[in-house]
């Protein structure tokens, strides 16, 4: 048994599919609901003993407690967050609150909790901590990419959020000796993602005809992950990771941000042509760019290889290829999903951009 936070988020969600499909073991999933937790990502386990789903707050620490005791598992793995920038910009309290003061909290019951179990058992417990490469902060062009030694540098209120969360679970390793992990990935897609993200709002909006907004001069560069890769990394971290290390994840896949709404407009135009015959790529739309927009993230992953023996199995090709095609057979899902919540935030994001 493990507890996995966050498990009906985009990661977090497509982690527990796998997990159950390679592991064969049972997951006590927790996570609040908020906008971006949807359990139709897990529709699939619908009845599956093996997932026993609990609505719950990571900041609550009697319910994590009590869950801890009940379950009795022999690992976390914290994926409960707020991730997107934009939101944070508009709104950080919610990121302090969750992003900090949650794993504070979970921090908190985790140790207590394995304090308590006999030694074999404390020897096998892990808490797992899922992080991002922003808290590392903005690369100029020829700058060499992320490391683990990378000084940290955030610069928005999402990434300094995850920074401290970061630091917090290198601090209950060290002060305390809980056994704790750290990964920090670069930027995620596939299947199931919100689409305030680029890639699904981009393959949403052109679907519809709509606009596909692009921040400033669309240079921006990201490190780009197949979520199923990143999913099999977390699993070989967790199984073999030292502990109290930082495992940086990554696709080898630098592209800007132009190259990745290219790539998916040249997708759509062969497996789902505009009615018009026009290209998808006639929509792009330059908008004014966010505040405090890093330039460059790019995640130099040869640690996890070295030491793990793991690396990404998609290119940037297949995977995108994989993931267009699942937005394109799960309409149904995004009809779902992009409530007139999402469309309020998308207006207010973008309107006066």
């Amino acid at each position: 048994m493990i507890l996995v936070t966050g498990g009906a988020g985009f990661i977090g969600s497509n982690f527990i599919l796998d997990w159950i499909a390679g592991e064969q073991t049972p997951v006590v999933n927790l996570d609040k609901l908020t906008y971006a937790g949807n359990l139709e990502n897990l529709a699939a386990l619908q009845g599956d003993p093996r997932h026993v789903f609990v609505q719950g707050d990571i900041c609550d620490g009697e319910l994590v407690g009590r869950l801890l005791r009940e379950h009795k598992p022999r690992a976390i793995v914290h994926f409960a967050a707020e991730s997107h920038v934009d939101r944070s910009i508009h709104g950080p309290a919610d990121f302090i609150e969750t992003n900090i003061n949650g794993t504070f909290r979970l921090l908190e019951e985790a140790r207590a909790y394995w304090q308590a179990l006999p030694q074999a058992e404390q020897a096998g417990f892990r808490f797992l901590h899922v992080s991002t490469d922003e808290v590392y902060g903005s690369l100029g062009p020829n700058d060499a990419p992320f490391s683990e030694t990378t000084p940290y540098a955030p610069n928005s209120p999402y990434s300094a959020s995850k920074a401290a969360s970061d630091h917090l679970v290198r601090a209950y390793h060290h002060t305390y000796g809980l056994p704790v992990l750290t990964t920090n990935c670069s930027n995620n897609y596939g299947a199931y993602q919100f689409p305030e993200k680029l890639i699904p709002l981009i393959i949403l909006n052109a679907l519809n005809g709509k606009p596909l907004p692009i921040y400033g001069d669309g240079l921006n560069v990201r490190d780009w992950l197949y979520v199923g890769d990143h999913c099999t990394a977390i699993r070989e971290v967790l199984k073999q990771g030292r502990l109290g290390e930082t495992y940086n994840v990554g696709g080898w896949n630098e592209k800007t941000n132009l190259d990745v709404v290219y790539t998916v407009c040249a997708i759509l135009d062969e497996l789902r042509p505009a009615a018009d015959g026009r290209p998808y790529a006639s929509l792009i739309t330059y908008v004014k760019d966010r505040p405090g927009h890093d330039r460059r993230y790019a995640i130099d992953a040869r640690k996890i290889e070295r030491e793990l023996g793991w690396k990404p199995a998609e290119t940037f090709e297949t995977g995108m290829r994989k993931t267009v095609r699942w937005y394109l057979e799960h309409q149904d899902w995004v009809r779902n999903v992009t409530s007139g919540e999402y469309r309020e935030w998308v207006g207010r994001n973008y309107g006066e951009r």
